[in-house]
C-alpha cells in the first residue's frame, strides 16, 4: 500500500468534500480517503497494483474538480496559487461592491429619505437589472460550479446561491418585462434585483474572508516548510561549492558557517559550536555540537564552524517526518468529525426540499407569489453547511500546528481527542522515567573463583545490546579489563543472558534466569534485598549453577521526571511505572516519585496485557515509553506517547511524539488536547445553532407572530459570516497559554 496526497481545487463547501470522499471509496484500489475541507487536501492510501494517480486524477476531474499531486517540492507553487485565488476573490468582491452601491442608493435611499437621482421608472429598471447582471457575470464562477453539481444531482452549496438568487433575477425581470407592457397594472410590483446583488456581494466577502482566515490555519505547517534551507555549501577537493538543496546527496560532505542553517541531517566530522535547534526541538537553549554529533536539518548554526556528512535528504529528513505527520494529523479525523461528515453529505439537498416546501406551505396559506418566493431564496441562502465542516478540521489544524511549534508532534485527530480523556498514564521505567545509562555501583563476590566477576560479566554482554549491559562493559573499560571470546551466546529477553565459556555455561540475569535453571539464591537473598530497597538493580553471575557474584547498577531519574509525575497527580490523573525489574526496585523508584502503581517483573511479550488488565478496570490508559519491548503497550494503551530519543519501532507505533524527550511535554500534550477539544465543540455548537436557528426563522417561523420575515441579503451576510466566525474562533487558539497548574 502507498500513501498519496492531492491538493484539490474547486471545492466550495463540504458537500463537495463528501461528494468526491464518497465517489472515491467506490474505486477499487483505494482503501481508504479522507478529503480535508479546510486544507482542500485528499489523503488517500492506494494499492498501486490496482489503480493510479493518473486514475483518480480523472475520477476528480469528472466530478468538476482538479486534482493536483502534493508534495514538499511543490509546496511553493501550491502557496503561490492560493496566494493568487485570494487575490482573485478580493477582486472579484472588490468589483461587485463597487457595482452594488448604486444599485443600494437607489434601492434603499428612497426608504431612509435619501435624494433620488431625476430618473424614470423605466430607467430605474434598466440601472437594477444592468448592474445585477453584471454583478452575476463577475460571481459566474458560482454559476458554473452550481450547475454542474446540480446537472451531476450532487448539489453544493454553490447550487444553493445559484438557485435563490437565479429565482429572484428571474423573477424581478419577468415582472420589469410586464411592466414594460402594461406600467399601469404592475405599478406596486417589488423587485428583488438588488436582493440577487447583495447575496452575491455577501457571498463573494464571505469566499474571501474565508480563504483568507482558512489559510492562516495552516500558518504552522507553512512555517515548518519554510523551513528549510533552499541552498547548501559541499566541499569537493580544496573548493567550496554552493548548490540547490534538491542536488544534495547522502555522503555529501557539507560546510556550515555561524548564522547559517543546516541544510540537511548529518553527522559531524569537524568543528565545534553550539547549534539552535527551537524549531525543531521547541527547545530554546543552543545545543552543543561536536564531532560524531548528529546535526537536524533547518536548524541554526550559531557560533562555529561545522563540517557534516549527509545522512539523510529530502523526504528522509527529520524535518520532512515532521511535516508529514503534522499532515497525516491533519488529514485524519477526529470521532466527532464522523457526525459532521454524514450531516454535510445530506445537508443541501435537504435544504432544497425544505425551501420548497416553504413555498408551496406559504402559498397553500394564501399568501402572495413574492412572499413565498423570498421564503423560497432565504432558506436557499442562510443554509450553507461550510461552517459545519470548517468547526473539527480548522481548530485541529491549529492544535496539532501549536503541539508542532512546542515539539510534541500529534500523529492523528483520534490521538488529538483522545489525550484529554486518559485518567492514568503509565511509564516506562528504563529510558523513560530514569536516562538510561546505567552505571555499576556494587561488585560483590559471593564465592572463591578463579574469574574476575566483573571480566566475565563483561564478555557476556559485550553481545548485547541491553542498557545494563553498557553500563558492565563500560565499568570494565575503565578497570582496563580484557574481554573474553564466548561461544553460543543467547539472549533471554526480561531474563538476561547465557554463554559457553571454557566449556562451562555462564548465566548472567535475574532470580527468574536462576530459577528456571534450578539454581537456589536463598544464600545471596538479604544481599539481594538490600540493594533492590536502595533502587538498585542487582544482576546475579553464575559459573555452572552456582553462583560467583552478584553486580549492582543504579539508573539515575530524568531531569523533569518527578516534576511530570507530580504535575499529573495535581490533575487527577493516576501514575503507574512498568519494568522488567523485580518489585523492589519498581517499588524505590515509585516511593521516591510518589508513583501510584507498580507493575513489575513484566517481560517484553507481556507489557500489552498488563495495558489491557488496566483498562479492563475502566481506565483509559496513555503509555509512555521508548524502547523496542515498549512498541506492544504503546499500541495497546488508549493512547501511545513515544520518545522522540527512542527507537524508530517505539516511534513508528505511538501516536504521540515528544521530540525533546521531556516529561512534562504529556502533560503539555494532554492539557492541547484538552484546549483543541474545547475549541472544536465551541465551533460545533455555533455551526449548528446558527443552522438549526437560522432555516426555521429563514422558512418564517416567526411571521405569524410577529410579522417578521427574514430578508435574504440579511441571510446571505449572515451565512458568509458564520464561516468566517468559526475559522477566526480557531485562530484564537494563537492564544493558547498552558492550564495555571503546568505553567507554575
Amino acid at each position: 500500500m502507498g500513501k498519496l496526497i492531492l491538493k484539490i481545487r474547486g471545492m466550495h463547501c463540504t458537500s463537495c468534500a463528501a461528494t468526491i470522499e464518497n465517489k472515491l471509496r467506490k474505486e477499487n484500489g483505494i482503501k481508504s480517503v479522507n478529503i480535508n475541507f479546510a486544507t482542500e487536501k485528499a489523503y488517500l492510501e492506494i494499492d498501486p497494483m490496482a489503480t493510479s494517480i493518473g486514475r483518480i486524477q480523472k475520477i476528480i476531474q469528472d466530478l468538476g474538480y482538479q486534482g493536483l499531486e502534493d508534495t514538499l517540492e511543490r509546496a511553493g507553487h501550491h502557496q503561490k496559487i492560493e496566494s493568487e485565488n485570494i487575490k482573485r476573490l478580493k477582486n472579484i468582491f472588490i468589483f461587485s461592491l463597487i457595482l452594488g452601491l448604486p444599485l443600494f442608493y437607489l434601492t434603499m435611499g428612497k426608504m431612509i429619505g435619501l435624494p433620488q437621482p431625476l430618473i424614470s421608472v423605466r430607467t430605474e429598471i434598466i440601472v437594477q437589472f444592468a448592474i445585477t447582471t453584471a454583478v452575476m457575470v463577475l460571481n459566474a464562477n458560482i454559476y458554473i460550479s452550481g450547475l454542474k453539481k446540480l446537472i451531476q444531482r450532487n448539489p453544493n452549496m454553490d447550487s444553493l446561491i445559484e438557485t435563490g438568487t437565479l429565482a429572484a433575477y428571474f423573477y424581478s425581470l419577468a415582472i420589469s418585462i410586464l411592466f414594460w407592457l402594461n406600467p399601469e397594472s404592475h405599478r406596486e410590483t417589488n423587485l428583488y434585483f438588488e436582493s440577487a446583488a447583495f447575496i452575491l456581494i455577501f457571498i463573494s466577502l464571505g469566499k474571501y474572508l474565508e480563504a483568507a482566515t482558512k489559510g492562516k490555519t495552516s500558518e504552522a505547517i507553512k512555517k515548518l516548510i519554510g523551513l528549510q534551507a533552499k541552498e547548501a555549501t559541499i566541499i569537493q577537493g580544496d573548493k567550496e561549492i554552493k548548490i540547490p538543496i534538491l542536488k544534495v546527496k547522502v555522503g555529501d560532505i557539507i560546510l556550515v558557517k555561524p548564522g547559517e542553517k543546516m541544510p540537511v541531517d548529518g553527522v559531524v566530522i569537524d568543528g565545534y559550536s553550539g547549534v539552535d535547534e527551537k524549531a525543531i526541538t521547541g527547545e530554546s537553549i543552543p545545543v552543543e555540537k561536536k564531532k560524531d554529533d548528529e546535526v537536524i536539518g533547518a536548524t541554526i548554526n550559531k557560533t562555529g564552524v561545522l563540517k557534516f556528512r549527509t545522512t539523510r535528504i529530502g523526504k528522509d529528513t527529520m524535518l520532512a517526518q515532521i511535516i508529514k505527520i503534522v499532515e497525516e494529523a491533519i488529514s485524519s479525523k477526529a470521532p466527532i468529525q464522523l457526525l459532521v461528515d454524514k450531516v454535510s453529505f445530506y445537508f443541501v439537498p435537504g435544504v432544497m426540499l425544505v425551501a420548497i416546501l416553504s413555498f408551496l406551505t406559504w402559498i397553500a396559506l394564501g399568501q402572495s407569489l413574492p412572499f413565498a418566493l423570498m421564503v423560497f431564496v432565504t432558506v436557499l441562502i442562510i443554509a450553507c453547511p461550510c461552517s459545519l465542516g470548517l468547526a473539527t478540521p480548522t481548530a485541529v489544524m491549529m492544535g496539532t500546528g501549536i503541539a508542532a511549534q512546542k515539539g510534541i508532534l500529534i500523529k492523528n485527530s483520534k490521538a488529538l481527542e483522545m489525550a484529554q480523556k486518559v485518567n492514568m498514564v503509565v511509564f516506562d521505567k528504563t529510558g523513560t522515567l530514569t536516562k538510561g545509562e546505567p552505571v555499576i555501583t556494587d561488585v560483590i563476590e559471593v564465592s572463591s573463583s578463579s574469574f574476575n566477576i566483573l571480566q566475565l560479566a563483561a564478555s557476556l554482554e559485550k553481545n548485547s545490546e541491553h542498557p545494563l549491559a553498557q553500563a558492565v562493559i563500560n565499568k570494565a573499560k575503565e578497570a582496563k579489563l580484557k574481554l573474553f571470546s564466548v561461544q553460543r551466546f543467547q539472549s533471554l529477553p526480561g531474563k538476561g543472558v547465557e554463554a559457553i565459556f571454557n566449556n562451562q555455561k555462564i548465566l548472567l540475569g535475574t532470580r527468574k534466569l536462576m530459577e528456571n535453571c534450578q539454581i537456589n539464591t536463598t544464600a545471596i537473598e538479604n544481599k539481594m534485598l538490600e540493594l533492590e530497597n536502595q533502587g538498585k538493580t542487582a544482576i546475579i553471575l553464575a559459573v555452572d549453577k552456582k553462583i560467583i557474584g552478584i553486580i549492582a547498577v543504579a539508573d539515575t531519574l530524568k531531569e523533569y521526571s518527578q516534576e511530570a509525575v507530580n504535575i499529573l497527580h495535581q490533575l487527577g490523573k493516576k501514575v503507574a511505572i512498568i519494568t522488567g525489574d523485580n518489585k523492589r526496585v519498581g517499588q524505590a523508584i515509585a516511593r521516591e516519585l510518589g508513583i501510584d502503581y507498580v507493575l513489575a517483573e513484566v517481560l517484553p511479550q507481556e507489557k500489552a496485557s498488563e495495558i489491557q488488565k488496566l483498562q479492563k478496570y475502566g481506565n483509559i490508559v496513555a503509555m509512555v515509553g521508548d524502547g523496542i519491548n515498549d512498541a506492544p503497550a504503546l499500541a495497546q494503551a488508549d493512547l501511545g506517547i513515544a520518545l522522540g530519543s527512542g527507537t524508530d519501532v517505539a516511534i513508528e507505533t505511538g501516536e504521540i511524539i515528544l521530540i525533546k524527550d521531556d516529561l512534562r511535554d504529556v502533560i503539555s500534550a494532554i492539557d492541547l488536547s484538552r484546549f483543541t477539544l474545547n475549541k472544536i465543540k465551541q465551533n460545533l455548537f455555533w455551526a449548528f445553532f446558527y443552522n438549526s436557528l437560522g432555516i426555521p426563522v429563514a422558512a418564517g417561523v416567526l411571521y405569524p407572530l410577529t410579522g417578521w420575515l427574514l430578508n435574504p441579503m440579511v441571510a446571505a451576510a449572515a451565512m458568509a459570516f458564520s464561516s468566517v466566525s468559526v475559522v477566526s474562533n480557531a485562530l484564537l487558539m494563537k492564544r493558547y497559554k498552558p492550564n495555571r497548574i503546568i505553567s507554575k
